[in-house]
């Protein structure tokens, strides 16, 4: 699992609140896909296994939210869509409303249930279904 600096120094500039949120969420990523990447990618953290985009979050005003790239595709509930591609999310206010069962689940699912935005381009923009 590698890390970006600048993944850090996202989460410095958060509000106390706000960084605790991300500081969990990062730990639960981290312990959920090991193997992944980590990085800054267009201002927020992102994680990506073999090039492909999985998990990610970014403080909004109204809260963190947590995004599985695929997530539209997941058997545990709690997600919600998000765009028009499989992208699906959670808003958390606090830390205290991370369901950390919940997020290692997704966590799990991101592994095995990824539509390919790697290639996005590529597929002339569409989202095609990844074999494993």
């Amino acid at each position: 699992m590698t890390r970006e600096a600048a993944m850090d120094e996202y989460h410095a500039r958060l509000a106390p609140a706000d960084r605790e949120i991300a500081d969990l969420l990062a730990a639960q990523i981290e312990r959920g896909l090991p193997e992944a990447a980590g990085k800054v990618w267009h201002a927020h953290p992102v994680w990506f296994l073999d090039g492909n985009p999985i998990v990610g979050y970014s403080w909004l005003k109204d809260g963190m939210r947590l995004m599985f790239w695929s997530g539209q595709s997941f058997a545990t509930p709690g997600l919600t869509a998000s765009g028009s591609f499989q992208a699906a999310d959670v808003l958390y206010l606090e830390s205290d409303d991370v369901d950390t069962d919940a997020v290692a689940a997704w966590l799990a699912e991101s592994r095995a249930i990824q539509w390919d935005y790697e290639h996005i381009r590529r597929n002339r923009g569409l989202v095609k279904r990844t074999a494993f």
